[in-house]
């Protein structure tokens, strides 16, 4: 089942189909962990996956360890119609909304930083 993933603005920036997450495109852009860990297609830690749902993570958090991505799934189609979130709950001092902030950290599979130069 498709779940829509909120900025705090209320506005819909990824979807998870358990244990992926997809941008607005249905392109891959990371994964979710048992426990609620979310790390990019890179296997890089993101943040954290809350009930709102929102992506947040601390502004001076110590980074977790490497995972290894799983196989990158097929691309998915983002539904017309998406349901309206919640009331958002005000963020945890020291905490930032990953999709808002920092989308970047949710890249594409062709975008990953440390691929080797083809030179």
């Amino acid at each position: 089942m498709l779940k829509a993933i909120y900025t705090t603005e209320g506005d819909p920036k990824a979807f998870l189909e358990y244990p992926n997450l997809f941008n607005e495109a249905g392109e891959w852009v990371g994964f979710v962990t048992p426990q609620r860990d979310v790390y990019s297609v890179s296997g890089i830690y993101v943040g954290v996956l809350t009930d709102d749902p929102r992506i947040i993570r601390r502004k001076f958090e110590e980074p977790k360890p490497q995972l290894t991505p799983p196989e990158k799934p097929a691309s998915i189609r983002i539904p017309a119609v998406i349901p309206l979130p919640g009331m958002m709950r005000d963020l945890p001092l020291g905490n930032i909304d990953i999709l808002q902030e920092e989308p970047y950290r949710l890249h594409t599979v062709d975008m990953i930083d440390y691929r080797k130069d083809f030179d």
